[in-house]
C-alpha cells in the first residue's frame, strides 16, 4: 500500500556530499546511486531539510589529528567513544559541498553539523555529546511539522543517529531504506538497524511512497 505524504511531512536528506560519494575521502560504495531516487522522493514533499557535515581541519574526529592513530580506530573522548575518520567535509572544501546532482530547489533549510572542533556530530538534531543542539527540533515544531522521512548517507551513522534523535524528540520517524547507503564498518549497519527498530523508527522502501 502506498503511503500518503501530507503537507506537514518532512523529507530529511542527510549528508549527500562529495566526500561521502565515490571518489571522496570517506566514500560510501555506490553512494551516488541513491541521488536520482532522493530527487524523485523530494518531489512528493512540500518540506525538505538537508544536513551538511562541516568540519574544521583540526576536528577531533580526524585520525590525522591523533598521532599514531589510524582511520576507523576507536578512542575514548570526554563525551564517549569516537571512531576516528579520514579527513572529510572540511570547511569550504569541494568534499564538503552538497552534490550538484541533487535537484531539490524547494529545500528550505540546511543544517550544518560537526563544526565544533571538540565534538563530532552525526545527528541532524544534536551533537555526539548529547547536549549541543542544532536547532532542528525547534524549527520543525515552530512550523508545525511532524512526520519525518530520512534518506541519505550513511545509514549506520548520520542517517541512523538522525532517525534515533528524531524519535527521542517526539517525532514519528521513518527511514526510506533504498534511499540510503551505508559505510558498514565492523557490523555498524546491523547495529544501526537494530537500534532504530528498538527505538520505534519505521523502515520502508521508496516504492511505498512512489507507488
Amino acid at each position: 500500500m502506498t503511503l500518503t505524504i501530507t503537507p506537514t511531512d518532512v523529507l530529511i536528506v542527510v549528508d549527500v556530499q562529495y566526500d561521502f560519494l565515490p571518489g571522496g575521502s570517506l566514500a560510501v560504495v555506490d553512494g551516488d546511486a541513491i541521488i536520482p531516487l532522493i530527487n524523485r522522493l523530494a518531489q512528493k514533499f512540500t518540506n525538505v531539510v538537508l544536513t551538511q557535515d562541516w568540519h574544521p581541519a583540526d576536528h577531533i574526529s580526524f585520525a590525522s589529528n591523533h598521532p599514531g592513530r589510524a582511520p576507523f580506530e576507536v578512542i575514548d573522548l570526554p563525551y564517549g567513544q569516537q571512531v576516528l575518520w579520514p579527513d572529510h567535509c572540511v570547511w569550504d572544501s569541494e568534499g564538503a559541498e552538497l552534490s550538484a546532482d541533487l535537484a531539490i530547489p524547494h529545500g528550505q533549510l540546511i543544517i550544518r553539523k560537526g563544526y565544533h572542533q571538540s565534538v563530532d556530530s552525526y545527528s541532524g538534531f544534536q551533537e555526539a555529546d548529547r547536549h549541543t543542539r542544532t536547532g532542528l527540533t525547534g524549527y520543525l515544531r515552530e512550523r508545525g511539522l511532524g512526520r519525518l522521512f530520512v534518506v541519505g548517507l550513511a545509514t549506520d551513522y548520520c542517517v541512523g543517529w538522525t532517525a534515533l534523535d528524531g524519535v527521542a524528540a517526539g517525532f514519528d520517524v521513518t527511514v526510506i531504506e533504498d534511499a540510503t547507503g551505508a559505510i558498514d564498518n565492523a557490523g555498524s549497519l546491523a547495529r544501526a538497524w537494530a537500534d532504530m527498530a528498538e527505538a520505534g523508527v519505521k523502515r520502508v522502501m521508496s516504492k511505498d511512497i512512489l507507488g
